[in-house]
């Protein structure tokens, strides 16, 4: 039956790490088609004492993530039969904001990593890893999570006002739509008016931790806010580029 696999319990194992940063049990999914690359995975973590559940297709993960409670992290395979990685990413994002999402590729390709970062995975892991490597990154993952404790009063520039609580972005009184990371890259230059920020600063802003590919999809991001924010965005006006620096807001 899919989603049975030899050695899987039918209920989830408390967390038992002993790290002060996690202070409650943490559901892992594990979404791979792959048999012993999800046993490698259900391995490391179940013994740094995650609780584990598995799909080998994106189609499945889907199910588990829509159960209650919802998984704490995903461990999202790219290349899957049916929907693949990035489809899955997209619409895990679009329901769960919170939900830490590491993809795993066979395929070094930058592109892959920039798709996926655009898409909402907050970090990116080409195979074949180390499994430590793996419960490293997200242990690095959820403290940052646990340590980010953003301020929620509205923001203003202009025009723009940002609900923080709703996290809603309206331009004139009319939404403007935004995803959740483009607003949480609106945010961060707002919060930081007038300050030059460098593409690392921004990608710690948006994603937590810059990796390889983010500053490119970074240049994603804000090409795809000026597109719904700026009166022109071929002359942008709120947010500018300082040629070898970054962006400034204003």
């Amino acid at each position: 039956m899919p989603g049975s696999f030899p050695g899987r319990s039918a209920e989830p194992q408390a967390l038992t790490s002993a790290d002060p940063m996690l202070e409650r049990d943490l559901l892992v999914l594990v979404v791979e088609d792959e048999p012993l690359a999800r046993l490698s995975i259900r391995t490391a973590l179940t013994r740094e004492g995650f609780s584990v559940l598995e799909a080998e297709s994106g189609e499945e993960s889907l199910v588990h993530f829509d159960r209650v409670p919802s998984p704490d992290v995903v461990i999202l395979d790219i290349g899957l039969p049916g929907l693949d990685g990035f489809q899955v990413c997209q619409r895990i994002r679009s329901k769960r904001e919170d939900t830490a999402i590491l993809m795993l590729t066979a395929r070094a390709d930058p592109s892959d990593k920039i798709t996926g970062l655009t898409l909402g995975a907050d970090d990116y892991i080409v195979k074949p890893f180390n499994p430590g490597e793996l419960v490293a990154r997200i242990r690095a993952v959820l403290r940052r999570s646990a340590q980010r404790t953003p301020s929620l009063e509205p923001l203003d520039f202009g025009e723009l006002h940002l609900d923080v609580q709703t996290q809603k972005a309206f331009k004139g009184g009319v939404d403007v739509n935004l995803s959740p990371r483009e607003f949480a890259l609106l945010a961060a230059l707002i919060r930081h008016s007038g300050q030059v920020m460098s593409r690392d600063q921004l990608g710690r802003e948006v994603w937590g931790e810059t990796r390889n590919g983010s500053a490119r999809a970074l240049d994603v991001f804000v090409c795809k806010l000026r597109d719904k924010i700026e009166d022109d965005p071929s002359n942008p006006t709120c947010i500018r580029t300082v040629r070898g620096m970054g962006y400034v807001c204003g």
